[in-house]
């Protein structure tokens, strides 16, 4: 797959998919340092390229993260998030931060829900108008 003017292109399918993703840290706990966050971005990263996703935009707060992430159709939202957390959480617990091992027990980081919406491209209310206007045959 290639990038192309924020079009993609796999073996069957030209696409341009975004998810906006949130994770919440577990109890809502504030446990993120900068450090973190920095840390946070980068395993993000490799697991994006791991889906050959792409990892757009990230930022967070003290107790949730957010991410734009590009992703090829092929990949279940579900299944990236899963392994979007679960090897972060992996990961940012061995480093053993004390902001984090002070306020979570246990093996979790994460909340086990999280926030997905589709986003970008045009607005709802024009491609809804795109497709009233089609020409259909009588």
């Amino acid at each position: 797959m290639q990038a192309n003017n924020d079009v993609r292109t796999g073996r069957n399918c030209v696409f341009n998919l975004h998810v906006h993703l949130v994770f919440v840290t577990k109890y809502r706990r504030d446990v993120f340092s900068g450090r973190v966050l920095i840390d946070l971005e980068e395993i993000f990263k490799n697991v994006c390229l791991d889906f050959e996703a792409e990892l757009v935009e990230f930022n967070g707060e003290h107790d949730h993260i957010h991410l734009l992430v590009n992703y090829p159709p092929k990949i279940a939202i579900s299944n990236l998030v899963n392994s979007l957390k679960g090897v972060s959480s992996r990961l940012i617990r061995k480093k053993n931060y004390p902001e984090i091992k002070n306020k979570l027990w246990g093996n979790m980081l994460w909340s086990p829900s999280y926030f997905a919406g589709s986003c970008g491209g045009a607005p709802l209310s024009i491609i809804k108008q795109y497709i009233e206007q089609q020409q259909r045959p009588h």
